[in-house]
């Protein structure tokens, strides 16, 4: 259900930003004081002075809101369209009467304030790749724009334009990663793993040659399918779930015609909160996405 109480107004969305920052209490954003006392308003956020450093901070103050042009209920329409429905960057902006270029810096900059997920693996685990056409979109070329140059069947790297991305699912933790990468070999597929509880990991991949290291390695068991055999289960072996989780992440670019490679982690960070927030109620589900970007 959308939040439409939440974002019928700019003093509604300052309400919600000023429960959801201060939850834990009120505290300067410069010194860290909790000597802080009410000092008037600043349009329709309270502003507050901090009695130890002697300046003056409103709710907006230090996060990404702070000096945007852009209406507060305007920006939390956008980011939970964004993440709720995928809504495009180019309709939001129709919808919300905001030019693209604005909503479209905003936006990229709710993506990077977006933490990275950090990996802790319980097992047994899934782990597979897929690739993207991700080259320079939004820069400067020096050369003339190829025809359908990203159409090259195969495997494809970072700087073929085609950029892999693992997807991970870890069966005992139910939680799903999805990771952007320079190139599919060894030393990633043991990053990417590194992080375990188990003194040896049970890891399900399909026949690719960067998992076959695994095979003697002490801290891990790995078990494989060969799909090139026709094979795509064999018992708990398989990787059905990360294949699902890819053809969501592909859904999921597919709205923004194209993603530069240099952003593509940036936009599938939103993906992981999505995730996060799937179930959840339209109020709970913005008070979170709030809450990731403090």
């Amino acid at each position: 259900m959308f939040p439409f109480e939440l974002l019928s107004s700019e003093a509604s969305a300052a309400n919600l930003l000023q429960q959801v920052r201060w939850r834990e209490g009120l505290q300067c954003p410069r010194c860290r004081s909790e000597s802080v006392i009410k000092h008037g308003s600043y349009r329709q956020y309270q502003r507050y002075l901090c009695k130890d450093c002697d300046r003056t901070f409103n709710d907006k103050t230090g996060t990404i809101f702070a000096h945007a042009k852009i209406g507060l209920d305007k920006l939390l329409f956008a980011f939970y369209s964004f993440v709720r429905f995928n809504t495009s960057i180019r309709q939001l902006g129709a919808e919300i009467d905001v030019s693209y270029r604005s909503l479209h810096r905003r936006v990229e900059q709710f993506a990077r304030t977006l933490d990275a997920p950090a990996i802790s693996l319980v097992g047994p685990v899934e782990i597979d790749e897929f690739y993207v056409s991700a080259g320079k979109k939004g820069r400067e070329r020096d050369h003339l724009s190829r025809s359908r140059g990203l159409s090259k069947r195969g495997r494809g790297t970072y700087e073929e334009d085609k950029p892999p991305v693992f997807t991970l699912v870890d069966r005992g933790s139910s939680k799903r990663y999805v990771m952007p990468a320079k190139s599919a070999d060894e030393s990633t597929v043991r990053l990417l793993l590194e992080n375990h509880e188990k003194e040896s990991l049970t890891v399900y991949t399909d026949g690719f040659r960067a998992y076959d290291p695994l095979e003697d390695d002490e801290n891990f068991h790995r078990e494989s399918v060969i799909h090139g055999d026709g094979e795509y289960v064999d018992g708990d072996a398989h990787v059905n779930t990360c294949e699902s989780h890819a053809s969501l992440a592909r859904r999921w670019l597919s709205p923004h015609r194209g993603v530069s490679k240099d952003k593509l982690t940036a936009y599938l960070r939103p993906l992981q909160l999505r995730r996060q927030i799937l179930r959840k109620p339209g109020r709970e589900a913005l008070q979170d996405i709030v809450r990731a970007v403090l």
